[in-house]
């Protein structure tokens, strides 16, 4: 079965289910067994390009940048499917999902219909230039500054924890242009422009995924601004909700992969630990699926996002934990697939909003605790 190409004819959710795993049945996707981060991105952008020909991948965005329409969820179900299968790495496949309606809200409508049909369809790796050295969880702290210059603004500063940064060709990039959150300005870069530096990080799990990113003198064209200067937070705040729903749906779907294959290495069961770790990701599952649904329905998302994040790295520790305890020894000695992960799940507190800070939102804005 193949996708329809015609705008506006979107299917059923059971149905377009039906028919991308009828399509992927038929068509091998199936990754290399070099599970290098070369590796992943290449497949990556085969997986892409094969379901943005097909039709797939198109469902769920809007016609103007080369979408076949539909309700957004068609993209969660997309996403499910391929990480359910092992045919991306879900953490980079979703990075589409946070950065593309980005882009369709705050560029030109021009900009979007040139740019986002070449990240949905492969050709294009992009990134997210938010995080820096003196400013992680506290964002709004961010100093890399932005200063006009006739038809052209000029960045300078840094940023650090940029994923994927050495394969990108844009950049949505988070600027300082004046005091306060009224001051933050967003930008989408060219990577190729002069003045920018990139160095990848090696992280403990042994892949350079995280780089840092150096800004000197850097030239943007005024027509490259995400809405208006004084915007950036709002970008900010309005990719949370994508960063939180359909990436974390997709991040689920795969820890559950990863359950399955812990069951069928497990030669002696605890089914008290199992039956934790499964537990743990139903109710993370349980709670993205409200976040989908309120989504989906066109509601404000805003802190209860923060419970979605305790809950879902909570779920993915308490996984790779028992795997740890199940399997003596192939984390620490003989599975170099378990261990990466294992050690990439100890970054699943800090990522994205530490779990101190996410806490501290629900304390704060959710029960009403006050400051302290």
């Amino acid at each position: 079965m193949t996708a329809t190409t015609e705008p506006g004819s979107a299917p059923t959710v059971t149905d377009f289910r039906d028919g991308v795993r009828a399509w992927l049945d038929a068509n091998d996707l199936t990754p290399p067994a070099d599970h290098s981060l070369d590796a992943q991105v290449v497949q990556l952008a085969r997986v892409r390009r094969a379901l943005y020909e097909a039709g797939w991948m198109r469902y769920g965005w809007p016609v103007a940048v080369g979408g076949l329409g539909g309700p957004a969820v068609l993209r969660a179900v997309l996403g499910e499917e391929v990480a359910t299968r092992d045919l991306a790495e879900p953490g980079i496949y979703s990075m589409i999902e946070v950065l593309a309606p980005t882009v369709i809200s705050y560029a030109s409508a021009e900009l979007a219909a040139d740019l986002v049909p070449r990240l949905l369809s492969g050709e294009e790796q992009w990134c997210q230039g938010f995080s820096e050295p003196g400013s992680g969880s506290d964002l709004a702290s961010l100093s890399t500054r932005a200063v006009p210059d006739g038809d052209s603004w000029v960045i300078d500063g840094q940023k650090v924890w940029t994923s994927l940064a050495q394969y990108a060709t844009r950049c949505v990039l988070l600027t300082r242009t004046a005091p306060g959150h009224d001051g933050i300005t967003a930008f989408l870069v060219d990577m190729d422009t002069p003045g920018i530096t990139v160095r990848p990080l090696r992280t403990m799990h042994g892949v350079d995924e995280f780089a840092e990113v150096y800004f000197d003198n850097v030239v943007v064209p005024a027509d490259r601004m995400l809405g208006a200067p004084g915007d950036g937070w709002r970008v900010a705040m309005d990719l949370l909700p994508h960063e939180r729903s359909t990436c974390f749906w997709h991040r689920i779907a795969y820890l559950f992969t990863r359950l399955d294959r812990l069951l069928e290495q497990t030669a002696i069961p605890d089914d008290a630990e199992l039956g934790a770790a499964y537990l743990a990701l139903h109710a993370a599952r349980c709670r993205s699926r409200i976040t989908q649904d309120r989504l989906a329905s066109g509601a404000h998302l805003g802190p209860e996002t923060s419970v979605d994040k305790v809950l879902l790295a909570t779920a993915e520790q308490r996984l790779f934990d028992t795997a740890r305890e199940l399997l003596p020894g192939a984390i620490e000695f003989d599975d170099p697939v378990w261990r990466t992960e294992y050690l990439y799940s100890r970054a699943a507190t800090i990522y994205g909003g530490t779990a101190e800070i996410q806490r501290n939102i629900i304390a704060r804005r959710l029960l009403d605790l006050g400051k302290e």
